[in-house]
């Protein structure tokens, strides 16, 4: 069983002296080293808010303590200029997931010969993302190609993502790094995506049937707009896969949230785990903010499953004591 360690919080004597002196600075909370010397992966921080790197570094750790998961998580929020990463780089099998790089390709192919999205791709489009299809997804990636979606991962910078092969877009391999690259494409101006197809591409994820507003969104503000996408999958070696990402944005936020996960027993582990994280990381940058009473993150998840070599895809997979 792969448990966390709680990290011990670490500071220069030079930060020391400089919040002594009330300046703010970055401070960096990270790994520390097992009893056996070699070094555990640990959530780390940084943060110009004076405080809030170790109050997240102790409290996604609490989150994860005792899991059997390997958990990958990233947080970005520009208003605080804060940062937490645990397992960056570390691979898993995108499930549904992918289904955002999916839409965020076809995007960009467009964009490079000026055209409007077809009522057909605009269907599958929606169809891929708020309800998480799989047909739809089928038909974009094979309309694509691969040598479209690797184009589309080099202009974004998504260095470290490998497209599933023989058309099985749900093995593809995706770090948390990565993911967090394509939710800041989503949600701020950048070279790779134009401002159209970006809202487009935001309103869809907020958008999603109420079954699969679980995940990231949980323990979220009711002042943040949501925008999301999530994933599961089971296979013979690491259990189930659950992931979810998501962007919160608003007057008053601006910030995004990668969970990804692999070694869980049941969906419903992999949500649980997810969703502890995310009221973590929700309750630490958003202390004084009303509580969601809108956008609730459902009591009875669903999901798609895709398709894997000997296994056909499946639909409205729910999560639930009798599926374990």
């Amino acid at each position: 069983m792969k448990r966390h360690s709680v990290p011990r919080r670490r500071r220069s004597g030079a930060l020391c002296a400089a919040a002594a002196l009330g300046v703010l600075v970055p401070v960096t909370v990270g790994a520390t080293q097992s009893t056996a010397g070699a070094a555990t992966p640990a959530v780390a921080c940084t943060s110009q808010k004076a405080g809030l790197a170790a109050k997240l570094v102790k409290d996604i750790t609490a989150a994860l303590e005792g899991r059997a998961s390997t958990t990958a998580v990233l947080v970005n929020d520009r208003v605080t200029r804060t940062s937490c990463v645990l397992r960056p780089d570390q691979r898993f099998d995108s499930a549904s997931v992918v289904k955002t790089t999916v839409l965020a390709t076809l995007l960009w192919d467009a964009q490079k010969t000026g055209r409007q999205l077809t009522a057909t791709e605009k269907s599958r489009a929606t169809a891929m993302i708020t309800k998480s299809d799989n047909d739809a997804t089928s038909a974009l990636w094979r309309q694509l190609g691969l040598t479209k979606i690797k184009g589309f991962l080099a202009a974004s910078g998504m260095t470290k993502t490998v497209p599933g092969a023989n058309g099985y877009w749900g093995l593809t391999q995706i770090t948390a790094r990565d993911q967090q690259r394509l939710l800041a494409i989503l949600t701020a101006r950048n070279t790779v995506l134009t401002d159209v197809s970006r809202g487009y591409a935001l309103q869809l994820m907020h958008a999603v049937v109420p079954d699969q507003r679980w995940g990231t969104p949980a323990g979220a503000p009711s002042t943040a707009k949501i925008h999301v996408k999530n994933g599961w999958l089971p296979r013979a070696t690491q259990g189930w896969r659950v992931h979810s990402i998501g962007a919160f944005t608003g007057s008053a936020h601006n910030y995004q949230l990668t969970v990804l996960t692999h070694d869980n027993k049941t969906m419903n582990d992999g949500i649980a785990t997810i969703q502890a994280v995310a009221r973590a990381v929700h309750r630490d940058l958003n202390p004084t903010a009303p509580a969601r009473l809108g956008y609730v993150p459902t009591d009875t998840p669903q999901e798609s499953v895709p398709a894997v070599p000997g296994r056909a895809a499946q639909d409205a997979v729910s999560a639930n004591p009798a599926l374990r």
